[in-house]
């Protein structure tokens, strides 16, 4: 159940005063949305100041549009009358609903509505915007539980076109359609999602992060050389650790931290030791000038890539193994001019295999190939775009460079892998595909919430499961029995909505009638 674009709102929905509690960059984010999309904002917070100051912030904004000629001065004037300073938490007493944007304290929200509650109407809505905390414990401080929700906007509010409902336990249904109502009449894509840890977006969002501190701790990749696969081949909007740099390594410690132990240790949510130290040393991103990367004014430095020692072409002998792969490697061989060799056992010959979600050396020796000329490449989004190539601790240095000369030939990038499971861009797409079918399973949302709540709110290229249906559910299934019956980690047990559809030849988007 879930809208972007509302052809009508019935009377009986619509609001004409709202209410915020809290007036920093969320707050002032839905009072901007809210006085454009009509309605009268009346605004309060503890310090007064940050109210003026957040009137004056949103003025600024819309001052700055009629400069562009993007608004008359009409329209400013209109639009400046809707915001109202509150001095006091009184003056939203005849507001239609309220939402807090305050500290993420469970017993600070609680106390803030049960205050509200005694000045405001029966009728009158109070929802959080939290991010984090249940939104069912948030109302079981209220006698009026029926009447609290969650409403969860994303910075920059103007810009991230999405806003999660979500209905807590003792949340009326009358109470879920009129916030969806509203959130439409903001303009936002309403998701809707169940009262769980994350709930959709923050959810969604957990392997990327963890799946690639994994393979950091791992020592097979660099924290470049992740980030450069996940946007250049996997075509993210930016990799994880520069996710994390910019969102800041302590704001991401606590929220993979949170999820992990509020759903009990599950191993798919475990985060990696090593970003618990750098938070310790202060190492928190960009707003620290050092992170994961370093920061000169502000600007992120990105290490080089180191060159390409370039040698002579040898022959290649192509694994038969997986039909599409070797007949795209084939091409690639044949427009640089190396030869083909006709067979594994020439010694002078480049072994190329593509192994799904195995690593190199287990790979080679079941096909009884040399592991000394040896190595993997990563054909999960073909050869179009940056190439990963991975060896094993066996993989003598000729060869190397030969494998590396040969897929730059056409002046592609290409990224050496040390051993391990599954490459980087496999591991990062199977790990982000089960996260978002194991919530389809659970019934967070369906099927296709999850995939525009993960486009809108993360800036995915795909949702996780139209992710899972453009490289193939049966190839993630793959990939995911692979890595755990290497590892035995549970982490990468294929959820259920995953094999079933996987098996059936059905898409993941494909729902139990």
């Amino acid at each position: 159940m879930s809208s972007e674009h509302p052809t009508s709102t019935p009377a009986s929905l619509t609001f004409k005063r709202l209410g915020i509690v809290g007036t920093g960059a969320m707050g002032r984010g839905i009072a901007q949305i809210a006085a454009e999309a009509g309605l009268e904002v009346i605004l309060y917070d503890q310090n007064a100041r940050a109210t003026t100051a957040a009137i004056d912030f949103v003025s600024g904004l819309w001052q700055k549009k009629v400069s562009k000629n993007k608004l008359t001065e009409a329209d400013l004037d209109r639009l400046l009358a809707h915001l109202i300073p509150g001095a006091e938490l009184a003056n939203l007493a005849d507001c239609d609903v309220i939402i807090e944007a305050i500290v993420e304290k469970v017993e600070v929200k609680q106390s803030l509505f049960s205050e509200l509650e005694s000045l405001v109407g029966d009728d009158t809505i109070l929802a959080t915007n939290t991010s984090s905390l249940s939104v069912t414990d948030i109302a079981s401080g209220c006698k009026r539980p029926e009447q609290v929700i969650g409403f969860h906007f994303f910075n920059p509010v103007p810009l991230m076109k999405i806003v999660e409902v979500i209905p807590g336990i003792k949340t009326a249904p009358e109470v879920t359609e009129r916030i969806t109502a509203l959130g439409q009449q903001l303009g936002h894509f309403t998701a809707h999602t169940t009262d769980t840890p994350g709930f959709l977006v923050n959810h969604a969002g957990r392997a990327f992060g963890t799946e690639a501190l994994r393979i950091l701790s791992e020592g097979s990749a660099s924290c470049a050389d992740i980030d450069r696969i996940m946007t250049d081949q996997g075509g993210f909007r930016m990799g994880p650790f520069t996710l994390m740099d910019l969102t800041g390594l302590d704001v991401s410690s606590a929220v993979m931290e949170s999820i992990y132990h509020q759903y009990y240790q599950e191993p798919r949510y475990r985060p990696a030791q090593l970003i618990r130290p750098r938070v310790s040393a202060g190492l928190l991103g960009r707003k620290t000038s050092a992170g994961f990367y370093a920061y000169e004014n502000g600007q992120q430095v990105m290490p080089d890539e180191l060159p390409i020692e370039r040698t002579a072409p040898c022959p290649v002998w192509i694994s038969p193994e997986d039909e599409a792969s070797h007949a795209l490697l084939t091409s690639l061989v044949d427009a640089a001019g190396w030869p083909l060799a006709d067979t594994a056992q020439d010694p002078q010959a480049l072994c190329l295999v593509t192994p799904w979600g195995e690593d190199i050396t287990d790979c080679a020796l079941r096909q009884e190939l040399s592991p000394a000329r040896t190595l993997g490449i990563d054909m999960l989004a073909g050869l179009d775009k940056r190439r990963s190539v991975m060896t094993s601790p066996a993989t003598e240095p000729g060869f190397t460079r030969a494998a590396m000369t040969l897929l730059s030939e056409d002046g592609s990038a290409v990224t050496r892998l040390k051993d391990s499971q599954g490459f980087v861009l496999q591991r990062m797409i199977a790990c982000i595909v089960n996260i978002g079918c194991d919530m389809a399973q659970q019934g967070i949302a369906e099927p296709g919430t999850i995939n525009r709540a993960v486009e809108l709110g993360l800036g995915y290229p795909k949702g996780p499961l139209a992710l899972g249906d453009h490289f193939g559910p049966g190839r993630i299934l793959e990939i995911l029995n692979t890595l755990l019956n290497v590892t035995g980690d549970p982490r990468y047990r294929p959820s259920p909505w995953l094999r079933r559809r996987a098996l059936l030849g059905l898409p993941l988007t494909t729902e139990e009638r």
